[in-house]
């Protein structure tokens, strides 16, 4: 059973709580730009090598 990668948990937290920001009962503009920053941070973790 290979180990469980940090990068890894962390790009898929960040993909949950970017889902999570698009459900908020915000203003559609603040959804949007939690979504757009979680989702950035999720790739940058994944383009840095630690998600594969």
């Amino acid at each position: 059973m290979p180990a469980l990668n940090p990068s890894k948990i962390r790009a898929a937290a960040h993909r949950a709580m970017a889902l999570a920001a698009l459900h908020a009962n915000s203003s559609l503009a603040t959804r949007l730009s939690r979504y757009n920053a979680h989702m950035s941070k999720a790739r940058a973790l994944e383009a840095a090598g630690g998600a594969q």
